[in-house]
């Protein structure tokens, strides 16, 4: 992975040369105290110690017994799903992969109706095994497949935490169980059980994605002019001092648009605290460049833009043609009309002293994309410990599961009394 911040020095809002030399002071402290957590195995800095604690020989183990199913799917949220939704959605695989991530009532009956439930493994993923959507989105699939008469104790395993309702159910009908590792949220276990199973039930290499997170690992250093995943944190940070409070996330590759959720969380999440933090906004390349970048080059100047590409990808020839203005589309590619979109994006924004990092990896495959998702959370951690947040913590996440699981009659929560204190100004026929 290598990133390019050239695009973000002397813009509006940017920084300079010599106050990332200032930052970098800064930098090579957390550094050091990013390595002490992660030798001591800390909450949250544990989780830069997958790429070795990780164990692919247990996952292996638990996915083993359903062979090549010809679809999986994965019942959590968050963190427990999006991570190996962007693994799932980046590699190709003759394994369909699907995600309940939501209680969409609709959208989850549609999908059961359209899944081949008989040849189906579904994967339900809580480290609480508390979990309100999780817990009611899988007794609604164990409901289709009695009804379907599949066995579902036959098709089902869970990634769950050492106690609770998920590992009282594995033991009481002996399902596969996978441990969620200690020390480690949600939003940070990509490349652990929660991330990789399915990954491994659809065939991918999972050794080549921890190598690749490991390849990450060994390229941070106490600087941010030595280490990839440090200059995107720190450039972020600088940027986000400067103004630049969106940070837009924006993949050229269709493959990797999982991805941009999954920053999202990871960025929110762990950097929204405190009245500051910096917004993650998803964009696609190309498609966007006709939806937002509008917005991107002559709106506010609030925002840092992120493009991402791989340097190899596959190619699709474009046909000759004699349609007038068109004749020089013939003979190039899919691949390098993509990439000249890509430069067009950034030297618009450029021309326009708007701040823009590039990302590059060689390929979307399963090592690049282990060293990109720990990049990302190395840079993660980093731009926390610059802005002296408490990264791995998300009590605004955890007061809406209680106000949720007190209006479902869950218990006696004060956060749900919040609800019947709600303003109302309402315009509109459903106010008759």
């Amino acid at each position: 992975m290598d990133v390019d911040i050239g695009n973000a020095l002397g813009t509006d809002p940017g920084v300079t040369q010599e106050g990332l030399e200032t930052l970098d002071e800064r930098v090579a402290d957390a550094h050091e105290r990013i390595e002490r957590g992660m030798a001591d195995d800390e909450f949250g800095y544990a989780s830069l110690n997958l790429p070795e604690t990780a164990d692919p020989d247990a996952i292996r183990a638990a996915v083993e017994p359903f062979g090549q199913p010809e679809a999986v799917v994965t019942v959590g949220i968050g963190g427990s799903a999006l991570g190996a939704a962007t693994l799932a959605k980046a590699l190709p695989s003759p394994v369909d992969a699907y995600f309940l991530d939501n209680v969409d009532p609709a959208h989850v009956e549609r999908l059961l109706a359209d899944l081949p439930l008989a040849d189906t493994v579904v994967n339900v993923v809580s480290r609480s095994g508390t979990t309100a959507e999780t817990l009611s989105n899988f007794l609604v699939v164990r409901d289709a497949m009695d009804r379907a008469n599949v066995d579902w104790t036959e098709r089902t395993f869970v990634t769950t935490g050492e106690a609770g309702n998920l590992r009282q159910l594995a033991e009481r009908h002996d399902l596969p169980a996978l441990d969620v590792p200690e020390g480690v949220p949600g939003r940070f276990s990509v490349l652990s059980t929660v991330g990789l199973a399915v990954a491994a039930l659809q065939g991918h290499d999972i050794e080549a994605v921890l190598a690749g997170g490991a390849d990450g690992r060994d390229a941070l250093a106490g600087s941010l002019f030595d280490a990839p995943a440090y200059a995107y944190g720190a450039t972020s940070y600088a940027l986000a001092q400067d103004g630049a409070l969106t940070n837009v996330m924006m993949p050229y590759a269709e493959s990797l648009e999982t991805f941009a959720e999954w920053f999202a969380q990871l960025w929110a999440e762990s950097l929204g605290k405190e009245e500051v933090g910096q917004t993650p906004a998803r964009a696609l390349g190309a498609t966007d460049q006709h939806s937002q970048l509008q917005l991107y080059r002559a709106g506010p100047r609030d925002k840092v833009v992120t493009l991402v590409r791989p340097r190899e990808r596959a190619e699709v020839a474009i046909p000759q043609t004699d349609l007038e203005g068109l004749s020089y589309l013939g003979g190039s590619s899919l691949g390098e009309l993509l990439d000249a979109e890509f430069e067009a994006t950034e030297a618009s924004l450029a021309a326009a002293s708007r701040p823009n990092v590039r990302i590059e990896i060689d390929r979307v495959d399963e090592r690049t994309l282990g060293e990109l998702l720990y990049g990302m959370e190395a840079a993660c951690v980093l731009y926390g410990e610059l802005a002296d947040l408490s990264t791995f913590t998300q009590p605004a996440v955890e007061w809406g599961k209680k106000a949720a699981r007190g209006l479902l009659g869950g218990g006696d929560f004060e956060e749900a009394d919040a609800v019947a204190e709600k303003r109302e100004l309402i315009v509109g026929s459903g106010s008759n």
